[in-house]
């Protein structure tokens, strides 16, 4: 469970820095619901930028913002229906769109979970404490941007081979950037650089995504919830909820799975991951190119027992639509000669890597189940290829000027093309092997006990499920915090 026993002589340090920095924390039932946000709250919003440092921006991490830069209120969810002509299947692939949120990436709240239960409860002393958010992508943004409204100081960690837009970003809004070796497929690096500052740093609190069940439970509640909403506004009689297919970075938005399995106890749960680095598939490893997941180990926080399907996407086939999707010429081939509709067109900057690769491993769950036009999958669009513009130069500098020729390639081989291979329904003997994994990293390297590993197996009530019943008391405790910080009384 997550901790939420208090320390006062330091929430007193909080509350006394959110009276002085004018910060209001909204509740997860304002993140999922934004109408119950005050219209105090609404009216300042009017005049904020998406990305602005305002601790106001804290009742932008919903799914359900305007989808605009500035001034944008909220709305239904963010998301878009893929079409056949895109996708080459008969289900209906639907994305929810992680771009408007603030960072550009829904990463943003799991960091949020994983800080405001520490802040509220003052086991985070923000006169003392430093945040330190390792990762390999979007999650240290994410954190790093909370700290800054939080009034926190913040240290990000991720590899020194992610994309260079990260970290000019980063620069500017983080305490302190640390770059570890390698890229994305380095996670234990980026592990061993937090026990380092552990040992050194007394005043470094770690918040670890890939361990942390704030994560696991803002997905549960917050993209849970937007994903079936959504699925009840799909126009349409008959339709029915199938699939849920996110590739693994920390396997925070698998807890959108739990949270719609309790609702539709039907819905088959996929967990994707790069093909070059088989984790959870081939207990394997190796390097990849998936920006924003991690591999060679299986995060604590994945409840492996509610997983249906291990899929491993080609990091080529990322890539290569990556280009396709953002080129001119990529583009206009999909127009003609693909007939894929103008909006959709507009729509194919909401892809960033990932979420490519996340709808390819719906694509992939499709065939292999041959859903028809009345399945219904889900997925999550992380992030932007706002945050890939340097990676598509790359591409060009790799393979030349891009043509309407290499665009029917592309399209035809690494999206219409998808095969049922690289792929695994899990049994429960499969399942409890992709679990026991998990001692590996977390008994043998990161502190964690037998006990504690054999019950997330056994004890899932006890375990997730006492998780998932702790949001009521977290926004108690967050309501407490505003109301003794008094900020919103005096706006």
């Amino acid at each position: 469970m997550i901790n939420l026993e208090k320390i006062e002589s330091n929430l007193m340090n909080n509350i006394r820095r959110a009276r002085e920095n004018k910060i209001i924390i909204p509740t997860f039932e304002q993140m999922k619901n934004p109408d119950k946000i005050p219209e105090r709250i609404k009216e300042r919003l009017k005049t904020a930028g998406l990305w602005d440092i305002n601790p106001l921006n804290l009742f932008r991490i919903t799914w359900k913002n305007e989808p605009q830069e500035t001034g944008g209120l909220f709305g239904d969810v963010n998301y878009i229906e893929l079409p056949t002509s895109l996708t080459g299947v008969e289900a209906r692939i639907v994305c929810l769109v992680g771009k408007w949120f603030p960072t550009g990436c829904h990463k943003v709240g799991a960091a949020y979970g994983c800080l405001v239960p520490r802040l509220v409860t003052g086991q985070f002393d923000t006169d003392y404490h430093k945040a330190v958010w390792p990762s390999t992508g979007n999650y240290c943004r994410g954190g790093a941007f909370n700290s800054r409204l939080l009034s926190c100081h913040s240290i990000a960690i991720l590899p020194e081979g992610m994309s260079r837009e990260r970290f000019e970003w980063l620069r500017t809004i983080a305490g302190e950037v640390i770059a570890t070796p390698g890229s994305e497929s380095n996670v234990k690096e980026i592990f061993d650089k937090t026990w380092e500052l552990r040992r050194t740093r007394k005043d470094c609190m770690i918040f670890n995504q890939f361990e942390e069940m704030g994560n696991h439970l803002w997905h549960y509640e917050v993209t849970g919830s937007a994903m079936e909403e959504t699925f009840h506004k799909l126009e349409g009689n008959k339709k029915r909820f199938s699939g849920i297919c996110v590739t693994s970075g920390s396997a925070g938005t698998t807890g959108a799975g739990d949270y719609l399995k309790e609702k539709f106890p039907l819905v088959r749960v996929g967990v994707g991951e790069a093909l070059q680095c088989p984790t959870l598939l081939n207990n394997g490893f190796g390097e990849h190119r998936i920006e924003g997941i991690g591999d060679k180990h299986v995060p604590w926080i994945h409840n492996v027992k509610n997983t249906d399907m291990v899929l491993a996407i080609d990091d080529e086939d990322s890539q290569k639509l990556l280009r396709l999707f953002n080129e001119k010429e990529g583009r206009k081939y999909l127009e003609n000669e693909a007939k894929v509709s103008k909006e959709t067109l507009a729509a194919l900057e909401l892809f960033g890597i990932s979420g490519i690769a996340n709808v390819l491993c719906c694509i992939k769950m499709a065939k292999y189940y041959e859903m028809g036009s009345e399945d219904v999958i889900m997925t999550v669009l992380t992030d932007s290829s706002v945050m890939y513009g340097s990676r598509v130069k790359e591409l060009e500098e790799e393979d030349g000027p891009y043509s309407q020729q290499m665009a029917a390639i592309d399209h035809n081989v690494h999206m219409l093309g998808m095969k049922t291979d690289n792929l695994e329904e899990l049994t429960y003997t499969a399942r409890k092997r992709i679990h026991n994994l998990k001692y590996y990293t977390w008994v043998e390297q990161q502190g964690r006990t037998a006990e504690e590993l054999r019950a997330l197996w056994y004890d899932q009530e006890g375990t997730w499920g006492a998780v998932h019943a702790q949001t009521g008391e977290i926004d108690r405790l967050i309501n407490e915090f505003n109301e003794r910080a008094g900020v919103l009384d005096n706006m």
